[in-house]
């Protein structure tokens, strides 16, 4: 099966009453790890790449790397730029293959913001290529992305209808509670996502594919594991996933999971240095940590995204 969009796959989503799970990646581990736990679980999926992914990994690995995952399997798989700042790096991305992109343009005044998705919008199109687009401000820090939680704000549902119809975009990513980042809420705080928000932006835009950013549940478990092992990883609160379920149950059909990823990652690998101090061969560690973040991977699909088997619909 080729790379597809990520058209069909929201349309299903939404009436289907659950969300596909957007999973960063940036390297071969993290891609296998992904497509393995989507292909035993037959739930579609959508590897993500942020420009620091890109700047990482080379974009012509990434994208080789993302064609094998898809050589390999027979599950619909969507590649996305997240966070594609300026109409270049949307450019660029769409011309290497991909078949999705975000731009985003939240930073900027109402107008330009518009004039800038505007213009993503128009080139992608032609080409073939679905967009994403953001209202309202996120606070944390993720690669370039980094607002001050002063400077959060969240989505108003009085701009939404505007906003997609002068852009002509294909999803929207709005704030509605969760931030970039692993350490948003301390313990004793009760994060909550403004599901009230979500619900009137859904009633603005019937079928409209709404995304979540910032959604990690920083998996405590293996915050353990990594400060078990020499780590000094602050305990912190995500959003829970009983949130994000809920939101996955309404307009939700894209939730991006990146930072639970990088901390399976590095837990899996500071265990087994300190369990095999003398192993020097990176496929020892490296696939221990590909085991963990699949492990993962497959929670998230059952228990907050209830994508599987929505493969084969």
């Amino acid at each position: 099966m080729a790379l597809v969009t990520t058209k069909e796959m929201f349309e299903k989503a939404y009436k289907g009453g659950y969300a596909i799970g957007a999973f960063n990646v940036n390297n071969m581990e993290m891609i296998q790890a992904i497509v393995e736990a989507a292909n035993e679980l037959r739930s579609p999926v959508i590897l993500q790449v942020s420009a620091g992914a890109r700047k990482y990994a080379n974009p012509v690995y990434l994208k080789h790397l993302v064609e094998a995952a898809v050589a390999t399997t027979d599950i619909p798989i969507a590649m996305h730029l997240d966070h594609g700042a300026d109409f270049e790096s949307c450019k660029s991305a769409i011309d290497s293959g991909f078949t999705s992109v975000m731009i985003d343009a939240s930073s900027k005044p109402w107008e330009e913001n518009i004039e800038i998705t505007r213009k993503v919008v128009e080139y992608a199109h032609a080409r073939g290529v679905v967009v994403e687009a953001e209202l309202g401000k996120l606070a944390g820090v993720e690669d370039d992305v980094c607002v001050e939680a002063s400077d959060a704000m969240f989505t108003s549902p009085d701009e939404v209808q505007e906003f997609t119809s002068r852009t002509g975009i294909d999803s929207l990513a709005i704030a509605i509670g969760t931030s970039h980042g692993a350490y948003k809420f301390k313990p004793g705080q009760d994060p909550k996502l403004r599901l009230d928000i979500l619900e009137e932006i859904g009633k603005r835009l019937p079928g409209f594919p709404i995304v979540l950013h910032g959604a990690s549940s920083v998996p405590q478990d293996k915050v353990a594991i990594v400060n078990q092992f020499g780590g000094s990883m602050p305990d912190a609160i995500g959003i829970p996933e009983t949130e994000l379920t809920k939101a996955a149950h309404m307009a939700v059909c894209k939730i991006n999971i990146d930072s639970d990823l990088r901390v399976a990652f590095t837990a899996a690998i500071r265990k087994h240095f300190a369990e095999h101090p003398d192993h020097f061969d990176p496929r020892q560690y490296l696939g221990d940590a590909r085991a963990m973040m699949k492990e993962l991977v497959k929670h998230k699909i059952v228990n907050v995204l209830g994508s599987a088997g929505k493969a084969d619909e």
